[in-house]
């Protein structure tokens, strides 16, 4: 497979880093004196911005990789997901945003110090980073492999180690001065070069693509083995189906309810809007937005479908050479872009690919970042004397740092992980999150449904949400003896029972107590 990068792509990647450095110099506040301004940016961003930001740190390179190879191997259910989501942003609006908003938090986490204690606040803030750093760290591996191409012409764990480790020192330097400010800002120049390299790639495929659109939409409506690739929602209650409508309207709504209500690398952008009402409204707008962003990618995989298995609709046959690169088989979208782009359109679209690993990966810094400064440095250093609140500016950059490392030893473990997994990038880089959610899940629904729970089941209810999640993974679950129902369920409905039993762990007590 060639793969070697002409030097108009060179150009193209090189203009892509200028603009992302003159953006970033020229939105970057000059001096950041307070947490709030560090973390939250002042508390006075647009309902817009917030909702681009939100949906350039969501989708990322999972999407954009994944997405293609879904729709090459599947249908359009994934876009059907965005059900689960506008349920979930509903719950997120009218419930979870409007009580942060009224106790004036900087970390959603906070909002349990005044049900449970600080205990409470620290150890689901502690879970946040476990599964922040698992998922934010799968998200980098799936942008390093396809970086780790362009560099080494191999899909190594060293590739994967230099490619997750130049994407990670790009985004801590983009995020050290300004914090979300600068986050926000540089999210929108790198969604501008995410849509825009996908849409290029979008329409070059299907120019080259001789036959009419009716033929290609039937085709795609008839595929081999009578599949219809034009599906929108899968009705089957198969529970190894991931995104079936069973699984949208339970385990994805309540996926998007944690990664936008609960999760702080999301929800920390809605609490920088001015109230409660501007962040409700950048959250729907995020969600109704992603609709055609993640359209475009499925679409992608569609066409690759008709360009490699469909010789009847091309007029000929064009082989996909086993999708093998450097010995490792890698996504469909990636091999296209390697072997059939043409220079300067396969520089845009691997600048496409690192745009959007950057915002994934400097909002979590920052994200990850606010929590351990916020909820764990800031009480331990006020017990100790106080100090200028530009101190914790600085505790902050160098929090960044120590996720920034924690982030790259799991991108490389992820190489390993995903290959034992066998399982495709969008499901993998989704079902990691799950582990942290569960727990946190149960926590809040018993915080805000409900006026049981104490400290110590909080602390139960995280441990045993985390615990349910990885018993119900294939391997532990056949280890285990679980009935075979439960040896194959998709990762929504693990979210789901997990959720459950974490819930009910968390009201045993009768009323809140116990603080900590």
């Amino acid at each position: 497979m060639a793969s070697s990068f002409a030097a108009f792509d060179w150009i193209v990647i090189l203009g892509y880093l200028a603009l992302l450095v003159a953006g970033g110099w020229a939105c970057t506040p000059r001096h950041t004196e307070t947490a709030r301004d560090y973390f939250l940016a002042g508390g006075n961003v647009p309902a817009w911005l917030a909702a681009i930001s939100v949906l350039s740190a969501t989708q990322s390179a999972a999407t954009f990789l994944g997405g293609p190879d879904f729709g090459y191997n599947g249908d359009f259910t994934y876009l059907g997901t965005n059900l689960g989501g506008l349920l979930g942003a509903i719950f997120v609006a009218k419930v979870l945003i409007p009580r942060f908003y009224a106790a004036r938090v900087t970390t959603v986490y906070e909002l349990l110090t005044q049900r449970y204690g600080a205990g409470a606040t620290r150890w689901t803030g502690g879970m946040f980073l476990v599964g922040r750093v698992l998922a934010g760290g799968a998200r980098l591996y799936l942008a390093a492999i396809a970086v780790a191409m362009v560099m080494t012409s191999t899909v190594t764990a060293q590739g994967i180690s230099i490619a997750a480790a130049l994407l990670v020192v790009a985004s801590f330097l983009f995020t050290f001065v300004g914090g979300l400010r600068s986050v926000l800002w540089i999210d929108l120049v790198q969604f501008a070069v995410f849509v825009v390299s996908a849409i290029a790639v979008l329409l070059f495929l299907r120019l080259s693509i001789p036959a009419s659109n009716a033929d290609i939409l039937h085709g795609l409506a008839h595929a081999p083995g009578g599949i219809d690739k034009l599906r929108l929602f899968d009705l089957s209650t198969d529970p190894s189906k991931p995104f079936s409508l069973l699984a949208i309207v339970t385990g994805i709504a309540l996926l998007y309810i944690a990664s936008s209500g609960l999760d702080q690398d999301t929800t920390q952008r809605l609490l920088a809007c001015r109230d409660a009402r501007t962040g409700a409204r950048s959250l729907y707008a995020s969600v109704f937005a992603t609709v055609p962003v993640v359209a475009i990618f499925i679409a992608i995989g569609l066409l690759l479908h008709i360009f490699y298995d469909r010789p009847e609709l091309m007029g000929r046959a064009t082989a996909v050479a086993g999708q093998a690169f450097g010995g490792e088989k890698i996504s469909i979208f990636m091999h296209y872009i390697l072997t059939q782009l043409p220079p300067g359109l396969r520089g845009l679209v691997t600048a496409g690919i690192m745009a959007a690993a950057v915002a994934t990966t400097n909002s979590a810094l920052n994200a990850m970042s606010s929590v351990l400064i916020q909820d764990f440095y800031r009480p331990w250093r006020a017990r100790r004397g106080a100090v200028d609140e530009h101190h914790y500016v600085q505790a902050g950059r160098a929090g960044m740092g120590v996720i920034g490392l924690a982030m790259l030893g799991v991108a490389v473990l992820s190489f390993y992980w995903q290959h034992f997994a066998k399982i495709g990038l969008l499901e993998f880089a989704l079902q990691v999150m799950v582990f942290a959610y569960a727990g946190l899940l149960g926590v809040f629904f018993a915080a805000v449904l409900t006026r049981r729970g104490s400290s110590v089941s909080v602390i139960a209810s995280l441990i045993a949400g985390f615990a349910t999640v990885t018993a119900l993974q294939p391997a532990i679950a056949a280890a285990i003896g679980f009935p075979s129902p439960l040896l194959h369920l998709a990762f929504p409905f693990q979210l789901c029972i997990g959720t459950v039993i974490a819930f009910l762990v968390a009201i045993v007590p009768r009323e809140a107590g116990g603080r900590a």
